[in-house]
């Protein structure tokens, strides 16, 4: 096994780009003004996870057992958690480098030559003689707008040993942000948490893509500075009635950990913000009561994302407990069904949005819809990667301009 970089050429890649749209977004609570954030100074972010080739097939319907279709379309392009979501940080603007394992085998040429042409720095990638990269066969059903994806997993895994001392230490060099997505294998859990553990004691911050209940786990989120999670996790994990007891529940099990999200798919987004200091005065509200009266609030006739804030109170989840904090509920873009291809790593692109929102110092609420509108973004494309904007994209500006007309009104 050996680390190496490599440096090719980079490859004519093809964007889709759709009309741009307009940002409303309405809180119940307070006048939000969306203002122009910073470039951020620091654009560096690392990103230890999976990174693999997608073969993408479009069907008419899903085949049922022992039926012979024809597919209407075919791509192979680059997949993975980890590298759909530093794929979008690179189109946004920011300097991701990634920590991953692949073959000397075709397909992780594939995989180096792809994200290098995004402009994500491959140097940190071991790459294993012999063995197989990851990859998966992805079918994308047009008619129910379904996808369904058979994963095999790279082999040889990477262990701790594959990481030198020197390269773990030359890639957190000038990190803003450090992202471990939620995927990663027993053994590749056992290397990611060399990674954390050396980031936190760098006081580098830590964004966690939670997406399942695994051995191992906890130890990655007691390390989070921030965790963006599946839509069943949070449930999963803390066995709370509710996705709102739920995240109360994350915010009282990890106490360092500033928010956390839950996507939702075509529902949105739940956040839960701990408040920066505690304010004795603030009204105690149970959790989910304020949930239900925001989901009333929400502007449902906006095709566009928006957002629903709270104020600042003591959030009471039943039988869990009480954090100090606010909530906020996003919603998704409403994509009309000629322009909806593939929702395959959606949420790899909010996870990329919400690594450039954390560097750019975007608020909560901008972020939130920043992250929701990237990711309807890149869902009118086959694949994960081939939608994806740029920040230049014009469907982008109204949530990165001082537009007079993005200004909120109480409802």
């Amino acid at each position: 096994m050996a680390t190496f970089h490599l440096r090719s050429p980079p490859s004519t890649l093809l964007y889709h780009i759709p009309p741009p749209c307009n940002l409303a977004c309405k809180s119940p609570f307070t006048r939000l003004k969306m203002s122009t954030p910073s470039t951020p100074e620091n654009r560096t972010v690392l990103g230890c996870g999976m990174a693999a080739v997608d073969f993408l097939v479009a069907v008419d319907s899903y085949p049922k057992p022992d039926d012979k279709i024809r597919s209407t379309s075919f791509e192979v392009q680059g997949g993975g958690n980890a590298g759909n979501a530093l794929t979008c940080a690179a189109r946004l603007g920011l300097s991701p480098r990634i920590i991953s394992k692949i073959a000397d085998d075709s397909q992780g040429k594939g995989i180096l030559e792809e994200l290098e042409a995004d402009g994500v720095d491959t140097s940190f990638m071991v790459v294993s003689r012999g063995g197989h990269s990851t990859f998966s066969y992805v079918i994308v059903d047009s008619q129910e707008k379904t996808r369904t994806c058979i994963y095999t997993p790279g082999y040889p895994p990477m262990i701790p040993e594959d990481l030198s001392k020197s390269n773990l230490s030359s890639a957190l060099d000038d990190v803003k942000l450090v992202y471990f997505d939620g995927v990663l294998q027993e053994t590749e859990l056992l290397s990611a948490l060399v990674v954390a553990q050396e980031a936190h004691r760098r006081n580098i911050p830590i964004v966690i893509d939670a997406e399942s209940k695994r051995e191992r786990v906890d130890d990655l989120l007691n390390l989070a500075t921030y965790v963006v999670c599946s839509a069943r996790f949070p449930q999963v994990w803390t066995e709370a009635s509710s996705v709102p007891d739920a995240l109360v529940s994350v915010l009282l099990k990890l106490p360092n950990v500033k928010f956390v999200i839950v996507t939702l798919g075509e529902d949105g987004c739940l956040m839960l913000q701990r408040a920066e200091a505690e304010d004795f005065q603030s009204e105690e509200v149970d959790v989910d009561d304020l949930f239900k009266k925001m989901k009333q609030r929400i502007d449902r006739d906006s095709l566009s994302p928006t957002c629903v804030s709270s104020d600042i109170a003591k959030l009471h989840a039943k039988g869990i407990g009480t954090v100090s904090g606010k909530l906020l509920l996003g919603t998704a873009e409403k994509i009309p069904p000629s322009e909806l291809v593939d929702t395959t790593g959606a949420g790899d692109a909010f996870i990329g949005a919400v690594l450039y929102a954390l560097c750019a110092n975007m608020p909560a609420e901008e972020m939130l819809t920043f992250a929701s509108q990237v990711a309807g973004i890149g869902c009118r494309a086959l694949g994960a990667r081939a939608g994806l904007p740029h920040l230049t994209d014009p469907r982008l500006r109204p949530f990165l301009v001082n537009d007079p007309q993005n200004v909120a009104t109480l409802l």
